[in-house]
């Protein structure tokens, strides 16, 4: 007499257990390049973006008293690298291209002249002005014209990404893109503009007050 065969239950090793989860994991991180990737994907699922955004509120309010007498435009190409040791690029490190442009102003502050500062002579023909040295405004970064050109990441930073509030931040590029045009507006020559075209500015507006003569000087 033959009897039914008995079913044997066996346990999957601790290890295939890990791999197995390792493989959803990067199964769901590709589903989601996929997701990025393809054309057409994201509206299967009715995709929608609304603006819950409240209103802007006024924070404070400045006089200004400087004349914004030149403005440069600038751009700068930042590639940045982040390696760890004993790793290679391929597990952990990123790697950024980022094109940044942005504006810087030179302006000359009007607001702490003093009578010293202005002389006038008895004709009133004659007007003497010592002004401050041209200065460079903060740089701005233009966000409607930088842009990231690559982005390289190892397969943690990628696991990271999932797991992060703020994935693929490039705040570090943008700083560093901020920190290159600041550096590169002081040597080009911007404030000797400013300077220029804040003489030509006030020549100007004197003489049409009946100044014939008008002496414009700049010092500490």
């Amino acid at each position: 007499m033959t009897t039914a065969p008995e079913r044997v239950t066996r346990r999957m090793p601790g290890w295939a257990k890990a791999v197995s989860a390792v493989v959803v994991v990067l199964a769901l991180l590709f589903a989601g390049v996929a997701l990025a990737v393809l054309p057409g994907i994201k509206d299967l699922f009715g995709t929608e973006t609304h603006d819950r955004s409240g209103p802007a509120l006024l924070k404070s309010i400045q006089d200004l008293s400087r004349y914004d007498a030149a403005s440069g435009n600038f751009q700068v190409v930042v590639d940045l690298e982040k390696d760890t040791k004993y790793l290679p690029d391929a597990i952990r490190g990123t790697r950024t291209l980022y094109v940044g442009a942005g504006t810087v102003d030179a302006y000359v502050d009007l607001g702490g002249l003093g009578d010293q500062d202005v002389a006038v002579d008895g004709d009133r023909t004659t007007a003497t002005l010592r002004l401050p040295h041209a200065r460079l405004g903060r740089p701005a970064l233009d966000a409607d014209h930088s842009y990231a050109v690559s982005k390289q990441r190892g397969l943690l930073d990628r696991l990271g990404d999932l797991f992060s509030d703020n994935p693929n931040s490039e705040q570090a590029v943008q700083r560093l893109a901020v920190e290159h045009i600041a550096d590169a507006a002081k040597d080009s020559g911007l404030t000797a503009r400013a300077e220029t075209n804040t003489t030509g500015m006030l020549e100007g507006l004197l003489k049409s007050l009946g100044f014939k003569e008008v002496h414009v000087t700049y010092g500490p």
